[in-house]
């Protein structure tokens, strides 16, 4: 088994292959490297590709940040962070692959980043904009099996239909990892920090974060909100149980879940007209 766990390692991990990441990346990350370097510098860099500036701010101004002003580059970099942007940059090209071919995945993840937002501010959680980047690539694994092993995807989904089992069950059973750990693979090759790897990989696992458990409680409860909300499709329609220690790690209680619930489920109509206007272009 560790053979065709191995194999299907090399095969996501093969840049090559992975869907283009912009040029500009490779200096963006020289830069955010260099303690010298100004938002300035950075945003310059970004903003010299039209394209993907333009994916950035639109994703910037997304229901999952709340912040709908974001209208330049060092703007979305003062407001989200530069990791965020350079997450943000990374990811749009995955995103772009979701919003033609994975409607319903595009709209759980988007979901999935307002409610974390929300539950994080409600909290009053320090790093908001970094929870819901987290949120927002929490299920990016799913979509490297799609585009790299459609024929084991293709076998997934008749397993989690057959045996009505979770998702993620059904990856381990077929390909013997799962989308959280091929995202952590994804996020550590591209040298993200592990404040936005850690519940990448362990937002179905929670007990296993050590580092950043809160932002990986966040996210798994977002991700079973958006589940019971029935707002998207990530593959499957079982909703899982909250685990107790994300539950524990936040400190909630029936009141605050039930706040938001409401919360999420308002917001949700301006996550779908969102949604529909990237499909319109």
């Amino acid at each position: 088994m560790e053979d065709k766990r191995g194999e299907l390692k090399k095969i996501i991990m093969d840049t090559k292959t992975l869907p283009t990441l912009p040029g500009v990346i490779n200096k963006l990350n020289a830069l955010s490297n260099n303690d010298k370097a100004s938002v300035q510098e950075m945003a310059k860099i970004v903003s010299s590709d039209q394209v993907l500036s333009a994916r950035i701010l639109r994703l910037a101004n997304s229901p999952s940040y709340g912040f709908y002003r974001v209208s330049t580059i060092s703007n979305a970099m003062i407001l989200l962070g530069v990791n965020v942007v350079k997450s943000l940059a990374l990811s749009s090209s995955i995103f772009a692959i979701m919003e033609k071919n994975s409607v319903g995945l595009w709209e759980h993840s988007l979901g999935v980043g307002v409610a974390a937002n929300l539950l994080a501010r409600k909290l009053e959680l320090p790093e908001c904009e970094e929870i819901a980047t987290a949120a927002l690539l929490h299920d990016i694994g799913k979509v490297l099996v799609s585009l790299k092993c459609s024929e084991a995807e293709q076998e997934v989904l008749k397993l989690v239909r057959d045996r009505q089992i979770y998702m993620i069950e059904a990856e381990r059973d077929i390909i013997d990892t799962d989308h959280a750990e091929i995202g952590g693979w994804l996020s550590k090759s591209w040298f993200l920090p592990e404040k936005l790897s850690e519940p990448i990989s362990f937002h179905h696992d929670v007990i296993k974060s050590d580092n950043h458990r809160i932002k990986t409680s966040v996210v798994h409860i977002a991700d079973v909100l958006i589940k019971a909300s029935g707002f998207g499709n990530s593959g499957d329609s079982f909703v899982p149980v909250i685990q107790k220690v994300a539950w524990d790690t936040l400190k909630l209680n029936e009141q605050i879940l039930a706040e938001l619930v409401a919360e999420i489920e308002d917001k949700l109509v301006e996550v779908k007209n969102f949604s529909l206007e990237m499909m319109g272009e």
